[in-house]
């Protein structure tokens, strides 16, 4: 990966535009706006990952993000705001994309448990369990009640996942356990306010993952 240009933003703009991020189906609904949020340093045993699996083909994307950004003086378990980077990929074109830390929700589910679900960033924070770094993330607290995150924590935490060589096709894997049936609806658009945070990207990671 060629990393040519790397730009830092500070704690304050990344906590203002997290109050920014509306849902996907409902764009005038802002879901962290009146929330408490904060840049923590959480043990991933203390993280609830949501999904089934982890990709091995986007894990590798990750680490090789994390080399790639700590050539150029940044730690991606540690970034104190967020970045902006740019790549340069064949035939020279130039690509920039946002990268902040995994988000995570603080959830009380229905038996009482407070789970602390990763919205955003499964891999990466997969990546600092494997390197065993107690990783920051962007901690959100006292989302509405009904705009929970779209899917459940897993009841048994990290055990059991899946390390998968390829994306499960959904109708053939359990991916996450979705709480509604119109899950789409409690997506949090964060694409609205980040470049580029969207899905996998050719030879690297998106923030999704």
């Amino acid at each position: 990966m060629q990393i040519v240009e790397v730009e830092r933003h500070g704690p304050e703009e990344l906590l203002a535009r997290m109050r920014r991020v509306p849902l996907m189906e409902q764009p005038e609904v802002f879901v962290f706006q009146e929330a408490l949020i904060s840049l923590e340093c959480i043990h991933t045993n203390c993280l609830a990952p949501p999904q089934n699996y982890v990709w091995l083909a986007e894990l590798r994307k990750v680490q090789e993000l994390r080399w790639s950004l700590k050539e150029h003086g940044v730690d991606m378990f540690r970034l104190d705001g967020f970045v902006t980077y740019t790549v340069e990929e064949a035939q020279g074109a130039r690509v920039t994309y946002d990268l902040y830390p995994p988000v995570v929700e603080e959830s009380i589910e229905a038996d009482g448990t407070v789970a602390l679900i990763i919205n955003d960033g499964m891999h990466r924070a997969y990546l600092a369990r494997l390197e065993w770094v107690v990783p920051q993330v962007v901690y959100v607290r006292g989302i509405p009640k009904q705009y929970p995150y779209y899917a459940f924590p897993r009841p048994q935490g990290w055990e059991g996942l899946d390390l998968l060589a390829d994306n499960p096709e959904k109708k053939r894997y359990l991916k996450k356990c979705h709480r509604i049936r119109r899950n789409k609806s409690l997506y949090r658009n964060f694409q609205a306010v980040f470049r580029n945070v969207g899905g996998s990207r050719s030879g690297l990671s998106s923030t999704g993952v």
